[in-house]
């Protein structure tokens, strides 16, 4: 740019030269005029990109110092984090006020106070699961689940218990008054009331009932299984939230420290200015590796709002209470199992198993209740019966029947054998899915089992790397101020230093992913 600015001017200057300008003194004077002319267009554009990037600093100082200022306490680092930037204003102490419960509220906010951040609490990564535990809507659908189901145990028993019918009846009768000879004396009618005590109780059924109460308790079995991997799959969610939130305060004070590294480089190129051995060039370098600390900075403030949001989603908690995270950063845990064991306790452990299982149950009862269909069925049934006339003074009579039913239908169309059949089909596809799913229980194993262990091996690189360079960047520092580096050094250690920083905490933070992907493949949460 500075190039494309002082060619054309010197162009129109030589434009300018008297025609005879071959005498020595005329050539050596128009000369020093070039070089004058020259050295004030470089010196004036310097000077104005100068001033503007001076502008640009300030105004990012001033917007680190405000978001800073409106974050929370950031997440502690590990014990090799680097030294803190300079003094920022602290924000206040998070609230300890209990977490809202969801308020189910049909009315819209109407001004911008009734969404407005109003609380902000400190929460740890056990209270998020908690909380999500009671207050996800998936969760306590499954729950009421398990209620109706438990409902149906009792509905299926209920066909094998003593069943006892009142029925009662009042009518009157009488002769016809259109059709036929009405009678000289008038229509003769009587009234009568009467009713019936019946009692049944079933002796044989060919396996019905007995398959409809174990195929009530399987759909339990089920439900609860089906309860527990909703649980999971929330808890996954919450782990990832609370992670992506870490990170992003991890970033925060990552970006902090680079600024203040950025700050250091700028004093120093300053002095070294003063002193008469640096150089403007230098100034202007660390000047735009300033102003883009202070840019990384913004944006993973940024991200540090929207993993705020993020996790106050998942947690179903009123909008208007922000959280941040109490756990530091640190490995949660160590992996006691092998491969071949993590893989038999998943076998044992995950619930989508063990509900294909529970289906394939609950697929053979319903095989024999449909086979029932076709068979005899008897019930022994025992009545008592009072008849009274009103319109007469004749005595009541009552009678009572006791006995054996059979009911057998054995010609049907073929419909409780293509029912069975189907049964039996449903069967197999369940077979399959199992297998599908035991399939995929494996590999989850086995990729978050793979993915630990690198990045455990991540951890111990990027802690050696996270040394080297913060020496790197101690010495690059040393030999600038002695005259011997460069600030093309500095720059590139601090650089070096920033992404030395991020590796760690990133190798830290996809181990606790890791491990808790292996937990929840396992189903052992300790």
């Amino acid at each position: 740019m500075l190039n494309s600015r002082i060619a054309p001017s010197n162009l129109q200057h030589s434009r300018n030269y008297p025609k005879r300008n071959f005498v020595d003194g005329v050539v050596h004077r128009e000369r020093h005029q070039t070089k004058v002319g020259l050295r004030t267009i470089c010196t004036i554009v310097a000077l104005s990109l100068g001033g503007m990037v001076q502008m640009e600093i300030a105004t990012a100082r001033s917007l680190d110092v405000a978001a800073v200022s409106q974050s929370s306490q950031p997440t502690t680092l590990i014990a090799q984090n680097p030294p803190a930037p300079a003094p920022t204003p602290q924000p206040a102490p998070a609230s300890s006020a209990p977490i809202p419960n969801l308020i189910n509220n049909l009315n819209l906010p109407r001004t911008g106070n009734e969404v407005q951040i109003t609380g902000r609490r400190s929460i740890t990564l056990q209270e998020a699961i908690d909380i999500a535990f009671r207050n996800n809507r998936q969760i306590q659908a499954a729950r009421l689940t398990v209620d109706r189901s438990q409902t149906g145990i009792a509905q299926a028993r209920a066909a094998q218990a003593l069943q006892l019918q009142l029925l009662g009846n009042l009518q009157n009768q009488g002769s016809p008054l259109i059709i036929g000879d009405p009678s000289p004396t008038g229509t003769n009618s009587a009234s009568n009331v009467d009713g019936t005590l019946q009692a049944t109780y079933s002796i044989y059924s060919a396996g019905r009932n007995e398959s409809s109460v174990r195929a009530a308790e399987e759909q339990v079995q089920f439900d609860r299984l089906d309860l527990v991997r909703i649980e999971q799959l929330v808890r996954a969610q919450v782990l990832t939230a609370y992670y992506d939130l870490q990170a992003a305060d991890s970033s925060v004070i990552i970006n902090q420290a680079a600024v203040a590294d950025a700050t250091r480089s700028l004093s120093d190129a300053q002095l070294q200015e003063r002193a008469g051995v640096g150089t403007r060039f230098d100034i202007l370098r660390a000047q735009v590796q300033l102003a883009t600390a202070n840019q990384d900075l913004t944006n993973a403030q940024a991200q540090q709002q929207t993993a705020r949001k993020r996790i106050a989603q998942i947690l179903v908690v009123d909008n208007n209470t922000e959280f941040t995270a109490t756990d530091p950063v640190r490995e949660s845990g160590t992996w006691p199992y092998s491969l071949e064991d993590s893989v038999v306790i998943a076998f044992k452990n995950r619930p989508e198993l063990r509900q294909q299982i529970s289906l394939r149950r609950i697929s053979e009862q319903q095989q024999i209740i449909a086979s029932a269909g076709d068979s005899a069925q008897v019930n022994l049934f025992g009545r008592y019966g009072v008849n009274k006339s009103i319109s007469t003074s004749a005595p009541a009579q009552d009678n009572y029947s006791v006995g054996v039913q059979l009911s057998w239908s054995f010609l049907d169309g073929g419909a409780a054998g293509s029912s069975a059949n189907r049964e039996r089909v449903s069967q197999q596809i369940f077979e399959n899915q199992f297998t599908t799913t035991r399939n995929q229980v494996r590999f989850e194993v086995e990729q978050a089992f793979s993915t630990l262990g690198s990045n455990q091996k991540n951890i111990a690189t990027s802690t050696q790397a996270l040394r080297q360079a913060e020496e790197s960047l101690k010495l690059a520092r040393l030999r600038f101020q002695a005259g011997v580096g460069t600030q093309t050094d500095v720059i590139q250690a601090q650089t070096e230093l920033a992404r030395a920083r991020g590796n760690r905490i990133n190798a830290i933070i996809n181990y606790n992913r890791s491990l808790s992907d292996l937990r929840t493949a396992t189903l052992i949460l300790q």
